[in-house]
């Protein structure tokens, strides 16, 4: 597995282990249990992920997730950590970089900001880049239910048209900040906004993300 991915993937495993399997979580109606039963079906049950990106097949994948989030949390976790079968198209370095790097990134944070006493990371600068990268390629997949215009601007002024349209709402923000808000963590990124008021708010309240 690729550096990014590798070491988002075990700092995932250990905040996991350590809030335990009843903490909060920013993915609605979650808790750290779900979070990590997810994460491991996402990997080893491609059958099953497959509801993660058509909404017919996602009542499997609910059954499947119940399942996995039924079991012993060491376990779940220990699955993270190992990561993917070989036989998973995970387990190839190029896919594991571009598919979990930010996965990780984000359900990472997902733990971290539910907790009300989290503190801002610090951001490697080359994990940074990947993630501004990832942004440049799919900002439009992310932002394409937004109900406005949605620029995403890098403080040095590079930018990423996530959705055309009108008014426009124009998100500054570190790389790692404008990744969680077009994921659909909004409200949980560190981030300023230029717009009118009312554009503002819809894109606060968008469904952003895959």
């Amino acid at each position: 597995m690729s550096s990014h991915a590798q070491r988002e993937r075990l700092l995932l495993a250990d905040l996991l282990e350590r809030s335990g399997p009843d903490a909060p979580t920013l993915c609605e109606g979650w808790r750290t249990r779900d979070l990590a039963a997810h994460v491991v079906v996402r990997e080893r049950r491609g059958d099953a992920a497959a509801g993660i990106l058509i909404p017919r097949l996602a009542p499997r994948l609910e059954r499947v997730r119940g399942e996995f989030a039924a079991k012993p949390y060491d376990e779940l976790i220990r699955l993270i950590r190992t990561g993917p079968p070989r036989l998973s198209p995970f387990a190839v370095k190029q896919l594991d970089e571009i598919s979990n790097t930010v996965e990780f990134y984000v359900h990472t944070e997902d733990v971290r900001r539910a907790a009300p006493d989290w503190t801002p990371r610090v951001v490697d600068p080359l994990l940074a880049e990947t993630l501004w990268n990832r942004l440049e390629r799919g900002g439009r997949l992310l932002g394409r239910r937004a109900p406005v215009g949605l620029v995403l601007r890098r403080p040095d002024g590079q930018t990423v048209v996530a959705h055309k349209g009108s008014p426009v709402v124009t998100v500054t923000g570190e790389p790692s900040e404008l990744t969680l808000f077009a994921f659909g963590r909004q409200s949980a990124a560190k981030v300023t906004t230029e717009g009118d008021q009312d554009a503002v708010a819809k894109a606060y309240a968008a469904e952003l993300g895959m």
